[in-house]
């Protein structure tokens, strides 16, 4: 029998990741597992050139603020209906982090919102999702939009 404790939704506030968490909520009230949303803040100073730009004080620690007030938003709704749901802001490399964050609490399932990029923009801007799918210690479900209507609004 498939058990599943802890359920993680990686979001990047795109419609495919909000496809994602629609499957995830849905099996987490059905297995009454935990779910977990993750958002990787990538370094935005990486394509800048540093002789040439000054990043504003406290930049990097204000759009962390503001992405973990933006999925605290997403869920607020969700308690009388849902055990529980913990809200995950970090840096750093997307896949490595949702990797790693995935053998630090022992995640059950990924649920991943993939955007189905064709083949050439694939070879050249690579797939998080590939990656994850590649490297993660348990399933990854993989939804992208529009996606066979398995859960209803």
């Amino acid at each position: 029998m498939i058990t599943l404790k802890q359920i993680l939704v990686p979001i990047d506030f795109s419609e495919t990741s909000d496809v994602a968490v629609k499957y995830a909520r849905a099996l987490a009230q059905a297995f009454n597992a935990d779910m977990h949303l993750i958002h990787v803040l990538e370094n935005p100073y990486l394509a800048y050139d540093p002789m040439s730009f000054t990043p504003p004080i406290n930049f990097l620690e204000e759009l962390e603020t503001q992405t973990r007030e933006r999925l605290l938003r997403l869920v607020a709704d969700w308690e009388p209906t849902h055990p529980h749901v913990d809200v995950v802001t970090t840096r750093g490399s997307a896949f490595l982090e949702i990797i790693n964050y995935s053998k630090e609490h022992n995640i059950d399932l990924i649920v991943l919102g993939t955007h189905g990029r064709g083949p050439i923009a694939h070879m050249l801007l690579g797939s998080v999702a590939e990656k994850i799918v590649r490297k993660a210690p348990c399933p990854v479900l993989t939804v992208r939009h529009p996606q066979h209507e398995f859960v209803m609004p």
